[in-house]
């Protein structure tokens, strides 16, 4: 048998393609099957009896430069319908856009709960700014001895009777924490393209299903929108145990399930935020100043997720376009199955989000921007503005000295 000069090489590239895409079919096929149904949307508030005695809650809003947002979230709040007792501390974390006089202006035009402005002053070495500011906030609403505390960002509006879910879910599944992932605004072209991507990929990280399960290890949490028992932060050390963390909604629920608390975490129907990212430069920054924190800072945990983005959703694509450039029908064939898997689990967030389902297909773009983002954010941290956010750079925690 004679074969043509190069015929060996080129049936070994040939060869080497087809199980790329073949992997690329199976990782899809693992995920659709074995990583939590991440990509159902239906796990929301859990099933809920309105308690005879409702307990106490504490609403703690860090604040800094949000005077453009505010007037569309606080609002919200001073109007839940809550029949216990509740009040609002707002934590001016050294605003110079007028963010405390706005909402001292607020409360005073709408009236409803009882809100408290206060101010923390700058914070000290190993502390980030939000949740120093949260630490504040909640020092404040201890001396009224609460039940429970609503962390909550300035950019999210609640619905009339949030609240009251919320206080009603935790008390009846017995949830120490209980999340909802805020609806974000999807209006803009990028946003469109980005954000429920975004939602996507963090239930792919953190299957939301598993959470809530009693045994089990996955924990995550989402910063806009966590309702908290007191006695469970106290067990934890929150804020003090996680008072570095750059994605602190994360941190925030692992030390309160390392303390042996429950936690639950679902998409929200009546918890939107109000900030908009109209710009590809806005998302870019929002994703990238924390995406090289989420890999701890780690080169080598940076090079395999480089490279499992790539096999996981840009394989698909270029597979089933070059399998016939390549003459291999089977590499187009498993890339061709495996972007409609990609594509069909995308389907659920598109439709949570209101969103046009031609959407799907442009998922292997939209995770190329997310992989460009992510070397983007360890190009900026070892350029020393890693982690930045609003005038503030963290160190990364290994470099930042314990305080005890």
């Amino acid at each position: 048998m004679l074969l043509r000069p190069g015929g060996v090489g080129q049936t070994a590239r040939v060869s080497a393609i087809v199980w790329i895409a073949a992997v690329s079919l199976a990782a899809w096929l693992w995920l659709l099957l074995c990583q939590g149904f991440f990509w159902r949307t239906d796990v929301r508030l859990p099933e809920r009896v309105e308690p005879r005695d409702w307990p106490s809650v504490c609403v703690v809003v860090p604040a800094r430069d949000e005077a453009a947002v505010l007037a569309a979230s606080l609002p919200s709040l001073l109007a839940q319908d809550y029949p216990g007792r509740a009040e609002i501390f707002l934590v001016d974390d050294g605003s110079s856009d007028g963010t405390g006089e706005l909402a001292r202006a607020l409360a005073a035009r709408w009236g409803g709960l009882p809100l408290t402005v206060d101010s923390p002053g700058e914070p000290p070495a190993g502390w980030t700014g939000k949740l120093w500011a949260v630490r504040h906030g909640m020092a404040l609403a201890r001396a009224r001895e609460p039940e429970y505390l609503l962390l909550t960002d300035a950019d999210i509006a609640h619905g009339p009777g949030s609240l009251r879910e919320l206080v009603a879910a935790a008390r009846t599944g017995g949830f120490d924490v209980v999340s909802q992932m805020a609806r974000l605004r999807v209006e803009s072209l990028w946003e469109r393209l980005v954000v429920p991507a975004f939602v996507y990929f963090f239930a792919q990280l953190y299957p939301f299903r598993r959470i809530g399960r009693k045994g089990s290890r996955t924990a995550a949490a989402a910063g806009g929108c966590v309702l908290l028992r007191a006695d469970a932060a106290e067990r934890a050390r929150i804020p003090d145990a996680i008072r570095h963390a750059v994605i602190d909604d994360v941190a925030l629920a692992r030390a309160v399930q390392g303390a042996g608390g429950r936690i639950w975490l679902g998409l929200a129907d009546r918890v939107d935020s109000v900030r908009p990212y109209p710009r590809l430069r806005d998302l870019w920054r929002m994703v990238s100043r924390s995406a090289y924190a989420q890999l701890r800072h780690s080169p080598l945990l940076l090079t395999g997720t480089v490279l499992g983005l790539a096999l996981v959703y840009l394989v698909p694509p270029l597979a089933l376009l070059g399998g016939p450039v390549a003459g291999s029908p089977a590499t187009a064939l498993s890339g061709g199955l495996a972007w409609l898997v990609m594509a069909g689990t995308y389907v659920p967030m598109l439709r949570y989000y209101r969103q046009p389902l031609w959407l799907a297909p442009l998922l292997p773009f939209t995770a190329f921007l997310y992989l460009l983002m992510t070397v983007d954010s360890a190009v900026q941290h070892y350029r020393g503005r890693g982690a930045a956010w609003k005038g503030r750079t963290y160190a990364r925690p290994e470099t930042v000295a314990d305080e005890g």
